[in-house]
């Protein structure tokens, strides 16, 4: 019996011990799931935009701005330029909330005013459980397209460089017609 309680320790620590770490997302992967919360306390997941190309802004808000010109030109090929459908991409942020000194109600405020802007959906990680999850950077601001399949297509962690934002738009544009 003494051999056994030891045995059993390790069977029930293992599944909390291998869903806390980091799978490091990369290019080809498919992206594990999560289940985050909006300021209304919804669940969402990957699968609550079904046949949807995503692209997923993992943001710090004390870097909320560092992406810019790249929302800007995103938001100008879906609402002006139609290159990109509705029907098939949503874009949507996630604010990684442990990395910021700001209390969670002034995040609130700062995400919703962004939501605002850019007609989105904005997602509240208090705990960085995505952050280690996907093995995304602290203190950064990570983009990561996502396929129909949620397979990921592209990561950028920290600014996108403007010789990259059409590459990016016509990858976009190239997968939702997949």
């Amino acid at each position: 019996m003494k051999k056994f309680i030891p045995f059993l320790f390790v069977i029930c620590l293992s599944p909390v011990t291998l869903k806390s770490q980091s799978v490091n997302l990369e290019v080809g992967m498919k992206a594990p799931d999560f289940v985050l919360t909006d300021a209304n306390r919804k669940e969402f997941s990957l699968d609550s935009w079904p046949g949807k190309v995503l692209q997923v802004n993992y943001v710090d808000p004390d870097e909320q701005d560092l992406n810019e010109a790249f929302n800007e030109a995103i938001d100008k090929a879906v609402d002006v330029d139609k290159r990109i459908s509705k029907d098939y991409f949503k874009g949507f942020g996630i604010v990684d909330c442990k990395s910021t000194w700001k209390p969670n109600s002034l995040i609130r405020i700062i995400a919703g005013n962004k939501a605002k802007k850019y007609d989105t959906t904005i997602l509240f990680d208090y705990n960085a459980t995505l952050q280690k999850l996907w093995g995304l950077p602290k203190d950064s601001y990570s983009v990561i397209i996502l396929d129909k399949n949620r397979v990921c297509r592209a990561i950028y962690k920290g600014k996108i460089p403007d010789s990259e934002i059409e590459k990016v738009i016509q990858m976009i544009i190239d997968l939702t017609k997949e």
